[in-house]
């Protein structure tokens, strides 16, 4: 069976995105359903590239038992279209600029996570909220549904 891939996107990829792909490996780890995917992350912007996630980010997850302690900030490719399945985003913003990024989405690959919700809307970026707590939240319910759908029988 060949892997679903899904990339995960914001702007700088070390607050929202990195969060996004790790809380879904762990959820996916525990549902018992992470070889049937391949998550990855990546920013609309460039200038975090080398960049560990964002401490309070890494924090919030370490709260809940994931370690991202490997993940280095990249820069979202024109490559990644193809490469890529699903290209899940934080926020309208970053999908207009990933559409940018690509020249286009004619297979309708992008969408934001929480439109996989009953309230579909943007997560809002904690690196101007301060708020990782509710940014982890949004996350955490839109990789629940996003992995709802994608393991729906």
């Amino acid at each position: 069976m060949q892997k679903k891939k899904i990339l995960f996107v914001c702007l700088g990829n070390i607050c929202r995105s990195p969060m996004m792909e790790y809380v879904f490996r762990a959820e996916a780890e525990s549902r018992g359903v992470a070889d049937m995917f391949e998550a990855a992350s990546a920013g609309t912007s460039g200038e975090e590239a080398g960049n560990p996630v964002y401490p309070p980010a890494r924090r919030e997850l370490a709260a809940h038992g994931i370690c991202c302690d490997d993940k280095r900030a990249r820069k979202l490719t024109e490559d990644d279209y193809r490469r890529f399945d699903l290209i899940v985003t934080a926020e309208e913003r970053n999908s207009r600029a990933a559409s940018r990024i690509f020249g286009g989405d004619p297979d309708g690959k992008i969408c934001r996570l929480l439109d996989f919700c009953t309230r579909p809307r943007d997560i809002d970026d904690p690196w101007w909220t301060g708020d990782f707590k509710t940014a982890y939240n949004d996350i955490l319910e839109g990789v629940t549904a996003l992995l709802d759908k994608l393991t729906a029988k």
